[in-house]
């Protein structure tokens, strides 16, 4: 591997939850040392915000083990756990355009052996189409809501479903939307209590917490 590249293959074992590989920053040179020396160990890795150059600079030789998404800019490389766990995690957008960060959200659920029930396009603007899936998304203990612009389908969803909800505010929005930060301060100052917010576009990290929150459930 590059020595300017420390992969922490063991953080599994520490927190239950695996290194993935942050790809904005890294070369693809870097990117390919990480992958060569997770194919030494036969160990799959989830890869985030990889976007198309980058990946179609990796080589030829790695291509086959990675399954990359071009929407999510994720991708798995090697192994990927069989599916352990279901009808645990709705991940719900308010708009198409809040795609990419609900999809990266539901791959990093599935690298982990998760798998998610992804609801799109049921933004407040029309509140009737979030209502007709209300029922069906309380039967789910643990709820990612992905919106920009005014987030307001955080707070909407904090008043209607009693169980976890994780929220992650898009970069979605025209200038005053400030490429996120409106959506993060709205749902930080939802009057909807307990709600837990990531940083913007983050539905990798919203995954994890969904994660953290099934571990302590399993241990009841």
């Amino acid at each position: 591997m590059s020595g300017d590249v420390v992969f922490d293959f063991a953080r599994a074992e520490r927190i239950g939850l695996s290194e993935a590989v942050f790809c904005a920053g890294k070369t693809p040179q870097q990117i390919a040392a990480i992958l060569e020396s997770a194919r030494e160990r036969n160990a799959g890795l989830l890869l985030t915000r990889l976007d198309d150059q980058k990946f179609a600079a990796l080589p030829s030789e790695l291509k086959p083990a990675t399954d990359w998404c071009p929407l999510s800019q994720t991708a798995f490389f090697g192994p990927v756990p069989p599916v352990s766990s279901t009808g645990n995690v709705a991940i719900v957008a308010a708009g198409t355009s809040d795609a990419p960060a609900a999809r990266e959200a539901e791959r990093t659920l599935r690298h982990a052996g998760v798998e998610a029930s992804v609801i799109i396009d049921v933004g407040v603007a029309g509140l009737w189409r979030l209502m007709d899936r209300i029922e069906e998304i309380r039967r789910f203990p643990v709820v990612i809501a992905v919106a920009g612009m005014d987030a307001a389908l955080a707070s909407v969803l904090g008043g209607l479903y009693g169980g976890s909800l994780i929220c992650v505010p898009t970069s979605v929005g025209y200038g005053a939307a400030e490429e996120g930060r409106t959506a993060l301060n709205a749902m930080l100052a939802s009057c909807a209590p307990g709600l837990l917010v990531t940083n913007i576009d983050n539905g990798y990290g919203a995954a994890c917490a969904a994660l953290r929150m099934l571990g302590v459930m399993k241990l009841r």
